[in-house]
């Protein structure tokens, strides 16, 4: 099986406003299709492995467990949620299309934006990729990882 590249941003439009470059949502939060095949890489991706499509997948968990070297009780810990790459901060929440969840931790999770792997993700799966430090709340730090793309 033949696994597609994830398909990163074409472009950063910079529009000015008051003297102060704004960056534009990132291409993925806004073409499903694109969203959908980076997802989709993410998911087939050996190093990432997204997931789990359904959360009481236990065997997800037990294989990231043993890929970490930890307990499935301690992989269940890092998640998308808190992951470095994460971005719920306001613009990125202005970016995403319908109404979506408060970035209050629910049973149901929330949506934002992966950063790492250029796709709306779901705040209680993970991924290989995981980095402590997240979410990113701050649109600031919003911009900064969209100007390093």
């Amino acid at each position: 099986m033949k696994i597609q590249p994830l398909r990163k941003n074409k472009m950063i439009k910079i529009t000015i406003k008051n003297n102060k470059a704004v960056l534009s949502c990132p291409e993925p939060t806004q073409d499903l299709k694109l969203n959908t095949e980076n997802r989709n890489a993410a998911i087939k991706a050996e190093h990432i492995q997204y997931g789990p499509l359904n959360l009481e997948d236990k065997e997800y968990w037990k294989s990231l467990a043993d890929h970490w070297s930890t307990t499935e009780e301690v992989a269940k810990k890092s998640l998308c949620g808190n992951c470095a790459a994460f971005d719920i901060s306001p613009r990125m929440l202005e970016c995403m299309p319908g109404p979506t969840s408060e970035p209050v931790e629910d049973k149901e999770g929330y949506l934002g934006y992966c950063w790492m792997h250029s796709f709306k993700c779901f705040s209680l799966r993970t991924c290989r990729t995981w980095a402590a430090g997240g979410p990113i709340t701050k649109d600031s730090v919003s911009y900064q990882w969209q100007s390093k793309k």
